[in-house]
């Protein structure tokens, strides 16, 4: 399962890249009309920082525990929280939906829950 993580985690760090650049060149005047630049701004962030504790937690589990459930739930919770937090933003931002931002919680709420995974298996582990 790190492999994958750590596959998933390569793949999202280049993502939110691509996707930054993109949306500081190309969708700078789409996001400047719509007053979203800070939103996609953050998106872009939180989608870095979790695809960065991904990476983490792929290099914690190849090298330490392979095999932990509570980890891989970890992994899952911060995939999920970069589609719901971040992508609901990006979409926002773009779209200038404001009841899209009725999703964002939802990741926000899985990014909690990763963390305490996280922290959960690192008590459990000793």
């Amino acid at each position: 399962m790190s492999k994958k993580i750590l596959m998933a985690a390569s793949i999202l760090g280049a993502l939110a890249v691509a996707v930054g650049a993109f949306g500081a060149h190309s969708l700078k005047d789409i996001l400047t009309e719509n007053g979203r630049t800070d939103t996609f701004k953050t998106a872009v962030e939180y989608h870095f920082y979790h695809a960065l504790a991904l990476l983490f937690l792929g290099v914690l589990m190849r090298t330490k525990y392979p095999n932990s459930t509570i980890f891989t739930f970890s992994a899952y919770a911060w995939f999920l929280g970069i589609l719901l937090f971040s992508g609901s933003l990006y979409t926002l931002s773009v779209l200038n939906i404001p009841s899209l931002g009725m999703v964002t919680p939802f990741g926000g709420t899985f990014f909690i829950l990763g963390w305490l995974l996280l922290f959960l298996g690192i008590k459990k582990a000793g």
